[in-house]
């Protein structure tokens, strides 16, 4: 389940009109919620408020055999309206499955964003700031998140900690979205590493042509091809790494159930990883997963599903989620989540066939109240 603060960061995201779907670092986001969903460990509980429509705060408390904790803040230029208690949440909005996406739009024309006042323009530039602190270890994260134009964000991130190099990490990131294509230029402190990813979309381009097109009965079914690659290089230790993927996912109008497909390849490493998902119907989704390396000739197979449960049929409320995945080599993975009164709940085990000693490897349970 996502924590209250990225619950909030969606929320940024909706409100400034930016699609983190159409980026190549969620090429597999319905495979990856799918089949690599943590699950939790001991106890732990988080209370989360968004005390202004600006500002928002969360804590939380967790024993894995030593008591722990965080204390987390976030500030918004924005006002974040479409934000909601975890007694009325939609639960589809704080937990990760299957991901439908939508059809590309344009990006909003820049003059739209601009704000005159007496011949001075005055309009601002949206921005997210967010800050976490770890105890007892007093570890920092931070990120200051700003929208640049209607197809620019600037993002940059940090850690804060003795036990890293250095005392610690900063990443910068500039990303572009198109709709037709999508950019990321990275750097981070981490060895100087430098690094870029895009993604292409094939078939509209939503600038040129904002409305798809009417489908007529006899045209094929509606899907959408996309292609996209990743390649980095640290500059201090002189070494480089690169990917490449392919997805083809069908979009709202398809007339069937909505599908999602992707290939990745890791050429230096050898890995080579296809995924197949499938949402059958409104409350269950499948998906499995088949990884290969070329050089070592190992290979694992994993399988995953999630199955929703209606609280009320008439009004279309659903009650919880529980999901399960099973594979050659990380065995099998149990998480149910959902809400009792007003807080939302996440339970799950993960269990190792191949330990006959010990075939439960972790149990665990969070709960989550905000207001």
């Amino acid at each position: 389940m996502l924590t209250y603060m990225d619950y909030l960061q969606n929320a940024f995201h909706r409100a400034t009109s930016w699609d983190p779907d159409n980026s190549y670092v969620n090429l597999t986001a319905t495979a990856q919620a799918l089949l690599d969903f943590p699950t939790p460990r001991g106890l732990k509980m988080n209370f989360s408020s968004l005390s202004t429509p600006k500002f928002g705060t969360s804590y939380s408390l967790s024993n894995h055999g030593v008591v722990d904790g965080s204390v987390s803040y976030l500030y918004s230029s924005l006002p974040l309206h479409n934000v909601h208690r975890s007694a009325e949440v939609d639960l589809h909005d704080v937990t990760t499955g299957y991901r439908q996406l939508e059809e590309l739009r344009p990006p909003d024309n820049e003059r739209f964003w601009e704000v005159w006042k007496g011949g001075v323009r005055v309009d601002g530039r949206n921005s997210l700031l967010f800050g976490r602190m770890y105890l007892p270890t007093s570890t920092l994260e931070a990120l200051y998140l700003r929208r640049m134009k209607p197809t620019t964000q600037f993002r940059i991130t940090g850690v804060s900690d003795g036990r890293l190099k250095s005392g610690g990490t900063i990443m910068a990131m500039m990303q572009h979205d198109f709709g037709k294509w999508s950019g990321e230029y990275l750097y981070s402190t981490d060895g100087a590493l430098i690094g870029a990813r895009g993604l292409y979309n094939f078939g509209r381009d939503p600038r040129k042509q904002p409305n798809p097109p009417p489908r007529t009965s006899d045209e094929k079914a509606v899907g959408r091809f996309s292609m996209g690659a990743e390649f980095y290089y640290g500059m201090l230790n002189k070494s480089a790494g690169m990917s490449t993927g392919l997805r083809y996912t069908t979009l709202p109008t398809h007339p069937n159930a909505p599908t999602t497909m992707t290939l990745t390849l890791t050429p230096l490493m050898g890995s080579l990883s296809a995924t197949y998902a499938i949402k059958a119907g409104e409350t269950a989704s499948f998906c499995s997963r088949f990884d290969f390396n070329m050089y070592s000739y190992e290979s694992d197979l994993s399988l995953g599903c999630e199955v929703w449960r209606r609280e009320d049929v008439e009004k279309e409320d659903f009650a919880g989620v529980l999901k399960a995945r099973v594979s050659q080599t990380s065995g099998i993975g149990l998480l149910w989540e959902g809400r009792l009164k007003h807080l939302l709940f996440s339970v799950g085990a993960g269990i190792d066939l191949r330990r006959k000693d010990q075939l439960v490897r972790a149990v665990g349970l969070e709960l989550q109240y905000s207001s």
